[in-house]
């Protein structure tokens, strides 16, 4: 298969690459030069925009709920009454936008099945079966 052998690096050593990345070094040459593949050097500069030092040692793989690509980092602590009440808020705004969805969905297959013909009896062909 592959003779790669998954090394651990420091955050000081990834803040630095993504730091020297960041001043303008090619990052083939940086890459080289180090001894990392290039896209390491994107993912370690785009987790470093994210979450400043401590997104450098983040675990790989699916994230707890909340913490996707799509939510807000924390601005604040969530023991704090207002980042609580604002964590709440959103998620109860979620929550309506969900309800809208579905609301949305059965209004237009209401529609459907008032528009349909109300006939009690299962449709009937108009060819004859004789040839």
């Amino acid at each position: 298969m592959s003779d790669r052998v998954n090394r651990v690096f420091t955050t000081d050593f990834k803040e630095l690459a993504v730091l020297r990345l960041e001043a303008g070094e090619p990052v083939s040459a940086l890459a080289a030069e180090l001894g990392v593949r290039r896209k390491l050097l994107y993912d370690w500069a785009k987790a470093y925009r994210r979450h400043g030092a401590a997104g450098l040692n983040r675990k790989r793989g699916p994230k707890p709920k909340g913490e996707g690509p799509c939510s807000p980092p924390a601005l604040t602590l969530p023991s704090e009454p207002l980042a609580r009440a604002q964590a709440r808020i959103a998620e109860l705004e979620r929550l309506v936008g969900r309800q809208q969805v579905d609301l949305d969905f059965f209004r237009r297959a209401l529609r459907l099945t008032d528009a349909a013909p109300a006939s009690g009896t299962a449709p009937t062909s108009t060819r004859s079966s004789k040839p």
